[in-house]
Order: structure tokens, then C-alpha cells, then sequence
């Protein structure tokens, strides 16, 4: 009977925990639902529990049963590493050879792995797709896709950087002007859209009429398009220089918010038998991260790297600012009400998620400079990476 009791009171605690096994966690918006954790750091900041190095890149991490999957490139491969979530011992990893990629920046693979049923599904820079199986210390390869080469889809500017989707039996990706679909079990083609130049973004799943879509987006535009047959629903023309369309869509009830860098902006529009703007401004140019929707405000970096950006919250219904911080480029997450953000110099800072002001409750350097993927809140344990391939875990579990 006491240990029944326990159990009870201790259930709250295990059931605030979740994995997050692929870009933007399980609800596809950058939100943990994870509660409980510490949100007072000394001065040396939250308690370093491993670090890994991954190699370049600006893959985020998976995490998925006790593993840590990301993806990183080192000596002229593109790399998959399996990491123990608690030690932080690497396991296994899969690697093929890939071009760095390294234009006018750094370089290296920037989507993250998804995991879904065992399987892990790989979208590579280039156009590889890969999905695999593991089980204890050995992963076998279930099948192979190659975009660029059999399906003669055009490679975007700085590569492909979107991360798969499952989608009942479906694997969706940026691939085209409006997405790829691939039989989840075989890789089979089951539809593409028109050549042209994909954006950076991943597919956000939708419903529209009771069917499920994705909005992806091009060098160009956002569109949704329904799964089954990629047949389009809306599209949104959205020009931002270089065809950097790469933050995802955010998408709350009937209306959608886009955002992207170079000074374009950001706008929010209904949704229906075609988009109608709500507003459009200035206030919130996204140029790589997508923000994230907290009631009715949205929380995020406007600027672009190497630039003076500023995390700035900003009303979902009017666009207005309502309060800005010069912290630089950056990239953040979201969990119990609150933000943790990482800047591009890797400060790591927490604060309650509130238009009143950003207060900040903790503070720690915890990496070196380039800092462009957001931090992952998993099972009490906070993942960091920089474009180096720097990973650092940090225990923000309560005692």
C-alpha cells in the first residue's frame, strides 16, 4: 500500500519527462512539456553532465529511449552518431562520404534525425535519405534514397537542411517547390512536387478539410500541401534574399505565421478558401530559427547571424513588439511557461515567458561562439551544441 502511494505521488514528476525524437520535439513547435526542472543556475551554470564531439554542423539532437542522435561532419564524411543519453557514451555511428558544403559559411549537415519506431530516418545534405535500425551496439541499413540523383530534384543553395517528417506511412521532406513523399517501410517515391529550388524550413503537419497536410517551403513561398498526393492547398509567396526561407511555419488554429531574415519580416494570415493577412511587419525576421508561440505572443531572434540580433516577443494577434534584448543571434526553446535560450556566443539563459519583460532567473557560459541550433529539453537533461561540434549535456533534473 506505501508503495503504491509513492508511486502515485511520484508519477507527476516521470510523466512531466518526454523524449524528443525529432526537429521541434514531438509537437512540432520547439515547446517541452517537461516541468520541474532548474531554473536557478549558480554562477558555473547548470551541473555538466558529459561532452561529445560530433563534428561541423548545425544538426540539433534527437533524443529517443535513453539515445542521443545528431548528425555532424568530420574528414570529408557525413556522420551519424548514437549517444548514450546518460553517460554520454558514443555507441555507434553511420557516416558517408559528403561535401562539406562550406559556402560563405561554416558548413556541415544542418537537418536533425528523426526517430520513429525504432527506425531512425536521415535527410542528408545533398539529397541522401537514409533509414536505419538499431538494436544494442549494432545499426543496420534498411534503405537508401538518393533525391539529386534518381529523382533529379534540384540541391538548394546551401543544401538541403530540412528535417524529415513521418506521417502515418509517410516520410515528407523540403525537397522541390512543395515536397517529397517517400513510403515510410521502402523509400519508394510516392509523390513529388514541381523542380525548383526547396527551402531551408522542415514540413509542419496540418489539418485542413479533415486531411492531413505540410507546409513546406521553396526558395520562394510557403505552401501546404495535402499528404496523400502533395496536391496543393495554399501558397503564400514569400521572397526573401538568397531564397533563405528557413524558419518553419507556425500554425495555430486557422491562421498560419511565417517569418525570415535579411529584413524581410514576418506576417500572420488566415487561413481559407485563400490566405488573408492579418498583419505584416518588421518586428520579428526569423532568419534560421523558427520562435516559439507561448499563449498569445511569439518569442524569438529577429536578425540574422553575425548581425546584432535581438530576442523579441511580440503579439500574435497585432505583430506589435512588446519588448525587445540585445543578446545577439541566437536560438531558443521553451518549457513550463518559460524560455531557454542560447546565444550565438554561448550563453545559455533562462527567464519566464511574459510580454511584462525579460527577466532572467540564470545565466552560464556553457559553449564558444557560433551558436545557431537551439538547445533540446529532454527527460530533465538539456542538450547544446555549436557549429563546431561542441555537444554538452546539462542536468537541469531537480534533486
Amino acid at each position: 500500500m506505501i508503495r503504491k502511494l509513492i508511486l502515485l505521488l511520484l508519477a507527476p514528476l516521470w510523466l512531466a519527462a518526454e523524449d524528443w525524437p525529432q526537429f521541434r520535439g514531438p509537437h512540432h513547435d520547439g515547446i517541452s512539456r517537461e516541468k520541474n526542472w532548474l531554473t536557478d543556475w549558480p554562477e558555473e551554470g547548470p551541473k555538466r553532465l558529459w561532452e561529445a564531439q560530433v563534428g561541423i554542423g548545425f544538426s540539433s539532437v534527437a533524443v529517443a529511449n535513453g539515445y542521443v542522435y545528431t548528425l555532424g561532419h568530420a574528414k570529408g564524411k557525413d556522420v551519424l552518431h548514437c549517444i548514450d543519453a546518460g553517460t554520454g557514451r558514443a555507441l555507434w555511428k553511420h557516416e558517408w562520404a559528403s561535401d562539406l558544403g562550406a559556402k560563405f559559411y561554416i558548413g556541415g549537415p544542418g537537418s536533425t534525425p528523426t526517430v520513429h519506431e525504432g527506425r531512425i530516418y536521415v535527410a542528408g545534405k545533398w539529397g541522401e535519405v537514409l533509414c536505419l535500425a538499431a538494436k544494442g551496439g549494432q545499426v543496420d541499413v534498411v534503405w537508401t534514397r538518393h533525391l539529386a540523383r534518381e529523382e533529379k530534384v534540384r540541391v538548394p543553395t546551401w543544401g538541403f537542411n530540412g528535417s524529415p517528417l513521418v506521417l502515418g506511412d509517410r516520410l515528407l521532406l523540403n525537397a522541390g517547390v512543395a515536397g517529397v513523399a517517400l513510403d515510410l517501410k521502402t523509400g519508394k517515391t510516392l509523390w513529388k512536387s514541381a523542380d525548383g529550388e526547396a527551402g531551408y524550413a522542415t514540413p509542419l503537419p496540418m489539418q485542413l478539410g479533415g486531411q492531413p497536410h505540410v507546409v513546406v517551403s521553396s526558395g520562394r513561398a510557403y505552401s501546404a500541401v495535402r499528404v496523400s498526393d502533395g496536391r496543393e492547398a495554399w501558397s503564400l509567396r514569400w521572397f526573401t534574399r538568397y531564397g533563405v526561407n528557413a524558419a518553419d511555419a507556425i500554425v495555430d488554429g486557422d491562421q498560419v505565421f511565417v517569418g525570415s531574415g535579411y529584413r524581410k519580416g514576418c506576417g500572420l494570415y488566415k487561413i481559407g478558401d485563400e490566405l488573408t493577412e492579418v498583419w505584416k511587419n518588421k518586428n520579428l525576421s526569423t532568419q534560421m530559427n523558427a520562435a516559439v508561440k507561448l499563449g498569445d505572443y511569439l518569442y524569438g531572434f529577429d536578425g540574422d547571424s553575425g548581425g546584432p540580433g535581438k530576442l523579441r516577443c511580440v503579439s500574435w494577434k497585432t505583430g506589435e513588439a512588446a519588448w525587445e534584448q540585445a543578446t545577439g543571434f541566437g536560438a531558443l526553446t521553451a518549457a513550463d511557461g518559460r524560455l531557454l535560450v542560447l546565444t550565438g556566443s554561448g550563453a545559455l539563459i533562462t527567464a519566464p515567458a511574459t510580454p511584462k519583460g525579460f527577466a532572467p532567473t540564470g545565466r552560464a557560459r556553457v559553449l564558444d561562439k557560433d551558436c545557431w541550433t537551439a538547445p533540446v529539453l529532454a527527460n530533465g537533461r538539456l542538450y547544446c551544441r555549436n557549429s563546431r561540434g561542441h555537444l554538452v549535456c546539462l542536468d537541469l533534473r531537480r534533486d
